[in-house]
C-alpha cells in the first residue's frame, strides 16, 4: 500500500528560464526609470549603475555566462557601506532611492528565470514613483507615462510572446494605460487628500529647497538673483499696481553682528496700520521654500486665517511650506506703520557691535552734527549713495572685518544688500531706527494667463527706518544707486557682462513668447492638477452631496465610482467583440443541436467539419446525408472559393434549412 501523502507527490513546476530576447527591453526599463535621477544622486552612484548595465549588455551580446554570486555580494556590500558614508544613513529620501536604483541595476546580473524579469519590473515600477520626489512638472508627468507604458509592455512580452513586434507590444500596453486613465482619475478626485511627504519621509523630505534666508550676509542675495526659478505667481483681482510698489515682505532682520543681520524674535503685539489708499486685492501661488514666512504685498491688512501677521509686519504660516500654498490677500500700497512703537522694539533698531566700522560711525556723527533730524539724515545718506561713485553689481569684492566701512570708503562695488546693510548701520550710527528687510521686488505680467510671475532673481532687500509721528517708512536705497532695479528689473539695472539666469536677458520675441505659453501651461498644471489640496476635494464632495465627507463615505463614493467604471468598460469590451459569419453562427447551431441528440458524439475543437460529419453519420447512418450535406455546405461557405453574393445567400438559406429539418431527439 502507497502511504505516501497526495502533496508529497506533486512535483514543482520547473522553472521558466527567461527569453533571450527581452533582455534588451529590461535594460530599457531601468534606463528610463533610473536615468533621470543621474541629475540628483552622487556621481559615483551613477558610475556603478552606468558601469552595471553596460556589463550585462556586453555578456547579453557576447552570450556569456552571468557573474559568480560572491562577486555580485562583494559589490553590493561595498555599494551600500559607500551609500552610508555619503548620507550618513540608509533611511530617508536620497539615500532610498539610491539604493533602489543599486538594487535595480544589480538585479539585471542575476537574470536567469522569468519571475527575475518580474522583479525587475516591480522595481521599475516602484523607483518610477520617485522622480515625483525631485519634480512634479508637465515634463516629469509625460516621461513617467511613457516610461510606465515601456514597462507594461516589457511585462506583455515576459508573459507572452517574445517575439511579437515591438511596435504591437508597446501598441497594446498603450491601450491597457488609456483604459486605466478614467480609474486614475477617479482615484486621484475621490482617495483622500494628505497633506506633507509621502510616506513620511524623515529629514531630508523636502531637502534642496531654495529661496530667502532668515539671515542676510554680503552676497548671499546676489547668489540667489543667478536662480531664475519661479518663487511665486499672483493673480490680482481687479488692475495690477505699478511695477515700482511691487514689494513683497520676507523676513525683518534687525540684529546685526559679524557682519551678518538675523531675524530675532519681537514681542507679539498686533501692527497698528493706517491705510492711506485702497486696498489691493490678489491671490499667491507660493513654491515651497521650506521656511514659514509668506510674502505678501507691503503691507497687507487681511491674511489667511491659518496665518499670522507679526508686529513687524511679517506674515508667517503655522508650519513650514514644504508644498506649493495658494494664498488670499489684502493689501495698502500707502500707509503709515506703528506710528507708536514699543520703546524696547526702538532700541533693538539702534543696536551696533562696539569697535566696528568706526568711520561709518564718524560719518553718522558729521551728519548729526550738521542736521540732527531724522528726516534729512534719510536725505543725506540717499545723496550720499547718488553723488558718490558708487556701483550697481553683482561681483562685489570680499570684505573683511569692519565691512560697511570697506564698501562705503573703498570697494563702493555692490548689490542691494551692500546698500540696504550700509544705510540702516548709517542710520543706526546717527540715532535713527532701522532695520533690514528682504524679499522681492517687481514682477513680470504673463500676458497668458494675466499672472503675475515673481523669480528669485526678483530677490531684493530695503531699508525702513522709523520717524516721528509717521511710524516705520521704506527707504530703497538701491534706487538711489540704480532707479532702473526698481522700475524695469534686474536685467536693465545690470551691465551686459553680470551673470543672469539664461533668458532674463533675452531679446527674440519668438522665445519669450514660447516662454510665457510653457509657464502658463506649468501654472495650469499647478493650479488644477498639483493645486488639488484637501480643501479642495472637501469642495468637490460637498458640490457632488457629500457635504461631511468621511472615509466610510469616501470609500462607498470610490467604490461606486470604480464599480460603475468596470461597467461601462465591460459593456465596451463586449460591444467590441469579432461578430460571427452567418456559416459560423449556422454551424456553431447544428454542433450544438448534434451534441443534444448524441452527448458522446460532440465535435472535438481540433476536429475539422467534413471528418466531423462522417463521424455522425457512421455512428447514427439515419443522419448522415443530412449531416454530409451540413459539412459539406459549411465548408464550402467558409473554406471555398469565393461566391456571387446571390450564390452565397441560396447556399446560406440551404444550410439553415438542413439544419431545421435536423429532430429533436436521437434516431434508435
Amino acid at each position: 500500500m502507497n502511504w505516501r501523502l497526495p502533496w508529497r507527490r506533486q512535483r514543482r513546476p520547473l522553472p521558466s528560464p527567461l527569453p533571450h530576447s527581452v533582455l534588451p527591453w529590461l535594460l530599457l526599463c531601468a534606463l528610463a526609470t533610473a536615468g533621470p535621477h543621474t541629475l540628483h544622486q552622487p556621481l559615483w552612484l551613477t558610475a556603478i549603475a552606468g558601469l552595471v548595465l553596460a556589463w550585462r549588455a556586453w555578456l547579453w551580446l557576447r552570450q556569456l555566462p552571468l557573474p559568480p554570486r560572491w562577486l555580485l555580494s562583494l559589490v553590493s556590500l561595498g555599494s551600500l557601506a559607500a551609500i552610508v558614508v555619503e548620507y550618513r544613513t540608509l533611511l530617508g529620501r536620497d539615500a532610498g532611492v539610491s539604493l533602489l536604483v543599486l538594487f535595480l541595476a544589480l538585479k539585471l546580473m542575476e537574470l536567469r528565470q522569468r519571475r527575475d524579469g518580474v522583479v525587475v519590473l516591480m522595481l521599475g515600477y516602484f523607483l518610477l514613483l520617485t522622480h515625483y520626489f525631485h519634480s512634479q512638472s508637465i515634463p516629469t508627468g509625460l516621461w513617467m507615462l511613457l516610461a510606465l507604458v515601456l514597462l507594461t509592455a516589457t511585462l506583455l512580452r515576459l508573459h507572452g510572446d517574445d517575439r511579437a513586434r515591438p511596435l504591437a507590444s508597446l501598441r497594446y500596453a498603450g491601450v491597457l494605460t488609456l483604459q486605466a486613465l478614467p480609474f486614475m482619475l477617479v482615484l486621484y478626485l475621490l482617495f483622500p487628500r494628505i497633506s506633507g511627504p509621502l510616506w513620511g519621509l524623515p529629514r531630508d523630505a523636502h531637502a534642496g529647497l531654495s529661496g530667502l534666508s532668515e539671515t542676510m550676509a554680503p552676497g548671499s542675495l546676489a547668489n540667489l538673483i543667478q536662480n531664475g526659478s519661479i518663487a511665486f505667481r499672483v493673480q490680482f483681482q481687479g488692475e495690477t499696481p505699478p511695477r515700482a510698489q511691487l514689494y513683497w515682505r520676507g523676513p525683518v532682520l534687525d540684529h546685526f553682528a559679524d557682519g551678518v543681520w538675523r531675524a530675532r524674535f519681537l514681542p507679539h503685539r498686533k501692527p497698528q496700520v493706517e491705510a492711506r489708499g485702497p486696498e489691493v486685492a490678489y491671490v499667491t501661488t507660493l513654491e515651497p521654500h521650506n521656511q514659514r514666512w509668506l510674502l505678501a504685498l507691503d503691507s497687507p491688512t487681511a491674511v489667511p486665517a491659518e496665518a499670522s501677521i507679526g508686529h513687524d509686519l511679517q506674515v508667517l504660516a503655522p508650519a513650514p511650506l514644504t508644498s506649493r500654498s495658494r494664498q488670499a490677500f489684502r493689501s495698502v500700497l500707502d500707509y503709515r506703520h506703528n506710528r507708536q512703537e514699543q520703546p524696547l522694539v526702538l532700541q533693538r533698531a539702534l543696536q551696533l557691535p562696539a569697535e566696528r566700522n568706526p568711520r561709518t560711525r564718524e560719518l553718522a556723527e558729521q551728519w548729526r552734527r550738521a542736521d540732527p533730524r531724522p528726516a534729512s539724515l534719510v536725505q543725506r545718506a540717499l545723496a550720499h549713495f547718488r553723488q558718490e561713485p558708487f556701483f550697481y553689481t553683482l561681483r562685489a569684492p570680499l570684505l573683511g572685518r569692519d565691512g560697511v566701512d570697506e564698501f562705503l570708503f573703498a570697494t563702493r562695488r555692490g548689490f542691494c544688500e551692500h546698500y540696504a546693510s550700509a544705510f540702516v548701520v548709517l542710520m543706526r550710527a546717527a540715532g535713527v531706527p532701522a532695520r533690514v528687510v528682504t524679499g522681492y521686488q517687481g514682477g513680470d505680467i504673463n500676458p497668458v494667463d494675466g499672472y503675475l510671475t515673481v523669480r528669485q532673481s526678483d530677490a531684493h532687500a530695503w531699508a525702513e527706518v522709523w520717524l516721528e509721528d509717521q511710524g516705520w517708512r521704506r527707504v530703497d536705497p538701491t534706487s538711489a544707486i540704480s532707479p532702473a532695479r526698481i522700475e524695469a528689473g534686474i536685467a536693465a539695472a545690470l551691465p551686459d557682462d553680470e551673470a543672469l539666469p539664461l533668458l532674463a536677458r533675452v531679446d527674440l520675441d519668438w522665445l519669450v513668447r514660447l516662454r510665457h505659453r510653457w509657464e502658463a501651461a506649468n501654472n495650469a498644471w499647478n493650479q488644477w492638477v498639483l493645486g488639488y489640496t484637501p480643501e479642495r476635494q472637501r469642495q468637490l464632495l460637498s458640490r457632488l452631496g457629500l457635504q461631511q465627507p468621511d472615509w466610510r463615505n469616501m470609500s462607498a463614493a470610490l467604490a461606486a465610482a470604480c464599480g460603475l467604471l468596470l461597467l461601462l468598460l465591460t459593456l465596451w469590451s463586449l460591444g467590441r467583440r469579432p461578430r460571427l459569419a452567418p456559416e459560423e453562427r449556422l454551424w456553431q447551431r447544428f454542433c450544438r443541436r448534434s451534441a443534444r441528440l448524441a452527448p458522446d458524439l460532440a465535435r472535438a475543437p481540433w476536429e475539422g467539419p467534413l471528418a466531423y460529419g462522417r463521424r455522425l453519420g457512421e455512428r447514427l447512418p439515419t443522419l448522415a446525408p443530412q449531416a454530409e450535406a451540413i459539412a459539406g455546405l459549411y465548408a464550402t461557405l467558409r473554406y471555398g472559393p469565393p461566391l456571387a453574393p446571390r450564390d452565397r445567400q441560396q447556399l446560406l438559406e440551404r444550410l439553415a434549412a438542413c439544419i431545421r429539418e435536423l429532430p429533436s431527439r436521437r434516431p434508435s
